[in-house]
Parts: C-alpha cells; structure tokens; sequence
C-alpha cells in the first residue's frame, strides 16, 4: 500500500493488541472499521487492516454483521512488545485534530435540542465551555454546518434550526433518493455472511421487546444506515448521504424510553424487509423497501420529534447555546 496507510494501520494495531494484553479491551467485545474510524480519525482502509492483522494474530475474530469479537489474550499469539505505545499512552489521541476530539459531545448537544427549538450558537462562548481555541472551535462549526446541522444567517451569525416538519421531510427526500442508491452500490462489496449477521443482530432486537434499550435501537439504524452504506465506493454518493443523516443523531435522543413515550419500533420488521431481499440477492426489492422504510420513517420522526416538542422536556441549559424559539409542530 502505498501513502500513510501502512503506518495508520501498524500504529492502530499496536495500540489495540496493548489494549487487549492489558485487559483494557475485554475478551468478548466487538470492534468495527467504523469504530476505529472514529476512534482514531482514519479512514476505513487501515481500520480494516489494523483488524486483519489482528485477527492474524489469534488477537481477535471475524463475525459476519458484527464486526471483530476481541478474544482473551492467552487464547492468541502474544502481541509484539508495545514499545512506547501502550493503553495509556498520548499516542493514541495524536490520531485526532483538536475538533475531532469533542465534535460528537457538541453535535449531540446541538441536535438533541434541535427537536425542542431553534438555537443560536456562539462560537466564543463554545471555545470557551470546551477549553479550546477560536479556531477548533471554528474547525467544528464548519463541519456541523457540512453535515447540515447548523447554518450561518443573514448577519453571518450560527443558527441550529429546529426540527419542523418541513425541514425533517426535506432531509427525509433526501434519504430515500440517495440511500437506495448507495445501497445498491454497497450490495457487490459486501463481506460474507454480513447480511446474515445484521438480520439476527435485528431479529434479537426484535425478540427483547418491551426490553430492547434506546441503545440498541440506535446500534440497529447505525448498522443499516451507516455501516452497510458505508461499503458503497461512490466517495460523492456518500458524502452527500452524511448531510440529510445528521437526523440520525436526533434519533439517538429521542429513542432514550423516559423521553419517547412510545411502545415498540416497527423500523425493526421494516429493516427485515430491506435485509430479507438483500439476503437472497433481490437488490430491488431491497432498494424499494429502503425507499419505502424511509418514506414511513418521514411521518414517524415528525410525530416523535413533535411529541417530545409538546412536552417541553427539559435539557441543561448550555453556555454558548441561546433558544430562539420553539419548534411549530403544525
């Protein structure tokens, strides 16, 4: 390979076995190329290296539509002495810009209380309440304002605008124009004996009921939505898919039991319907029933988003966030 990639992929790997040694990553957990992407801001490519490599060394194992299962270390070849690469070296955040760092606390922030209001951000106050820069804290503005969570207004000031119902129905045009297509696109890249794992990953869901927790909901819209889309090669495709998903993180809020009000997840039997054809290599079928689960999930956010909207549900108010007003559910 050539380019970065091998050392990425070494240095990932390093860390990871320490980590396993160590027992700071527990035999039986699962890890994914999307995790690692995230963990370390790399790209797919060497999360993917970094775990074959580990696999290779009886570290860890592959299971179809779950990712890599960690093993005890005892069970594998012991790894290769750490060096200056340990579990708690600074090592491991180098891989990480400053804003990478705590975008994902702010755009939860953020969008969660989009389904509540409109907000204002300013970007002093949100350097400040984070210990970071102006300009970390302008690097993690531009990339809200990419993913379509916030935009700039006439004044040229940061505005989150809140989750009415034209604005979830236009992000939800967006989805189901572009994810069957990507879909579709994904479906030839696909490991072995994936499809199988997402389905009995779903089929679980579905059989803990009244039980299931928000967390596992939202495991099951990240594996469809993002990790078996994100197997699609068309870099365009997918990066104008990211812009119209920022409602994902919306979702992640309002699947939380003590916030929804709701009683079971019918998106469950609707992502059988897209897994089944996928399964059996009906690429259009499964393609119309994406379209056709995002089109039913259109009309099943405004209704959540409105209800918890009603409800006034209250968030800790945050410094460099003002509320501009509540969202019309009308």
């Amino acid at each position: 390979m050539a380019g970065p990639s091998p050392r990425l992929h070494q240095r990932v790997c390093e860390i990871l076995a320490s980590e396993i040694a160590s027992g700071a990553l527990s035999a039986g957990a699962y890890l994914t190329e999307t995790s690692l992407a995230d963990r370390f801001g790399i790209s797919r490519a060497p999360a993917r290296h970094a775990l074959g490599e580990l696999e290779l060394r009886g570290l860890m194992q592959r299971v179809p539509g779950r990712g890599y299962q960690i093993l005890s270390s005892e069970s594998g070849t012991a790894p290769a002495a750490p060096s200056s690469h340990s579990a708690g070296s600074d090592e491991k955040i180098h891989f990480l810009s400053s804003w990478e760092l705590i975008y994902r606390q702010i755009e939860i922030e953020i969008v969660s209380r989009t389904s509540l209001a409109s907000w204002r951000i300013n970007e002093a106050a949100l350097a400040a309440a984070h210990g970071v820069s102006r300009t970390v804290a302008r690097d993690v503005m531009a990339r809200l304002q990419q993913r379509g969570v916030v935009l700039k207004d006439d004044a040229g000031r940061w505005l989150a605008p809140g989750l009415t119902p034209v604005h979830i129905g236009q992000l939800y045009e967006l989805r189901w124009v572009l994810e069957p297509l990507a879909l579709e696109q994904a479906f030839p890249h696909l490991p072995d004996g994936y499809v199988a794992g997402c389905i009995e990953f779903v089929e679980q869901a579905i059989a803990a009921a009244e039980t299931v927790t928000g967390d596992m909901l939202d495991r099951v819209e990240h594996q469809l939505h993002s990790e078996l889309l994100g197997y699609c090669d068309n870099r365009a495709l997918m990066q104008a898919i990211s812009l119209p998903q920022a409602i994902l993180v919306a979702h992640h809020f309002l699947y939380q039991p003590k916030t929804t009000g709701y009683d079971g997840e019918p998106f469950l039997l609707e992502h059988l319907d897209v897994l089944s054809p996928l399964a059996s290599g009906d690429i259009g079928a499964a393609c119309d029933a994406l379209e056709r689960h995002l089109r039913i999930s259109r009309d099943r956010a405004i209704a959540r988003i409105g209800a918890a909207a009603s409800r006034n549900i209250a968030l800790p108010d945050l410094p460099y966030l003002e509320r501009q007003g509540h969202v019309k559910t009308d």
